[in-house]
């Protein structure tokens, strides 16, 4: 599907993929939560179902260009990353067909709780290095796939945000330093993504115009975000904090948007 948009909405389209870009280059997690609000309130795209189903495909090609640059740097720890995607598109089946049953609001109520849950666990381990060379073997493997498994779940459950819950699941799972973490992450963010884009392709629910310049804002964005990561991580504690401190905003402000549906 194609809509007769402005000029000035694909510039707008550009400079919003380039921030979706740099979000997931940076934390590897983000940028499906960024893209749709991006999407919808600066581009202006008039339907919410086209702007989920354009910006998952902007999202998944924007992963794929960080997990390239990622990858180049030596970041990305390959067989964690497949076995925690595998079960993670496992559980996001089984996870939104229970989603789908639930209020929307109390949804993004329930996931703003978790993900405060989660700022607040990554916070209070910023000074904790990781373990470098972390492998995915035998012994790690349930404890890998039950995580990748989890994070699928409540990511097909909440519908939104799976990239955010990604990086802590592998940290907790394999021990691996943030850096890496961030960079296998994009595996997964990639499938989830490029599944959920299928989805709604095949439905006519994608503006092909709009993607291209808003992956082409996010290639841009994404190599700054990787080589940034890398100086971060340099530095203790530096980009778990920032991590943290990013979950914690955004879960703040889907709380406040969100509370009055428990009221």
């Amino acid at each position: 599907m194609s809509m007769v948009l402005e000029p000035l909405q694909y510039l707008l389209g550009a400079f919003s993929g380039s921030l979706v870009g740099l979000t997931l280059g940076l934390f590897g997690g983000g940028g499906s939560i960024l893209a749709v609000p991006l999407m919808v309130y600066v581009v202006g795209v008039p339907g919410a179902h086209v702007a989920i189903g354009t910006s998952a495909l902007a999202v998944a090609a924007n992963a794929a260009t960080s997990l390239v640059t990622h990858a180049r740097r030596g970041n990305v720890i390959w067989r964690c990353a497949l076995m925690y995607t595998v079960a993670g598109v496992a559980g996001a089946f089984a996870g939104s067909t229970l989603g789908q049953a639930m209020d929307g609001q109390k949804l993004l109520f329930l996931f703003a709780i978790l993900m405060a849950v989660v700022g607040m666990l990554m916070f209070r381990a910023r000074g904790n290095p990781g373990v470098a060379g972390a492998t995915c073997n035998r012994e790690k493997a349930p404890k890998v796939l039950g995580y990748g498994g989890l994070t699928g779940a409540l990511s097909g459950f909440f519908g939104i945000g799976g990239g955010f819950l990604i990086v802590p699941g592998l940290v907790a799972s394999t021990g691996m330093p943030i850096l890496n973490a961030v960079g296998s992450s994009l595996v997964a963010v990639t499938a989830f993504g490029l599944t959920t884009a299928l989805s709604y392709a095949f439905s006519g629910l994608v503006d092909w115009p709009l993607a291209a310049v808003f992956v082409g804002g996010g290639v841009v964005g994404g190599l700054l975000g990787a080589r940034v990561a890398g100086l971060l991580a340099a530095r203790q504690g530096l980009l778990n904090t920032g991590f943290a401190a990013m979950i914690m905003l955004v879960a703040i402000f889907m709380g406040v948007e969100t509370f009055t549906t428990f009221i």
